[in-house]
């Protein structure tokens, strides 16, 4: 199984494939979730192509060596928002479905801590076929299971410092 190498130009259009087919099924929601550190730049392209608001679930599963190393998921006390209250029909997005674990975790957290939630789908970029989750939608699946190197990547191990180089003396 080969890596999947990402550039700018395939993530965005994958977002807006996503977004298309959330378009197309006629679901109507009125509140995106992104999950961060994965689903932001999913979820602000979203939230600007369907002009909703935006809110930001952090959790964290991935640690040590450059974020390729799973560890217990951790999910965020809040959701950061600029409304007033949560929306009641809400498209959680996120870059990826690997194993599953952190959308079923937050679908279920969502529904414990907003009981006013009415509809809950999730929306990812990449659905690996090994996942125990399936999301409602998915713009690409992949029936293996490769390591995805997402075009942003290059800045988990980059330091201020090394800006500096880039510049001329």
């Amino acid at each position: 199984m080969a890596d999947l190498h990402v550039s700018w130009d395939d993530y965005h259009a994958s977002i807006e494939r996503l977004a298309r087919l959330v378009h197309e099924s006629g679901w109507q929601f009125n509140q995106i979730i992104c999950i961060a550190r994965g689903g932001l730049r999913v979820g602000d392209m979203i939230s600007r192509i369907f002009d909703l608001p935006l809110a930001i679930l952090s959790t964290s599963s991935y640690t040590g060596e450059a974020g390729t190393v799973r560890g217990e998921i951790t999910v965020a006390e809040q959701i950061t928002m600029t409304s007033e209250h949560l929306g009641d029909r809400v498209l959680v997005v996120d870059d990826l479905v690997d194993s599953g674990i952190t959308l079923e975790v937050v679908r279920d957290t969502i529904a414990q801590r907003y009981p006013h939630v009415q509809a809950l789908r999730t929306a990812v970029i990449w659905h690996k076929a090994c996942s125990k989750f399936k999301p409602d939608y998915a713009a690409l699946y992949l029936p293996d299971d490769p390591w995805i190197h997402q075009p942003f990547e290059r800045y988990d191990l980059m330091h201020p410092d090394d800006l500096l180089k880039d510049v001329g003396a």
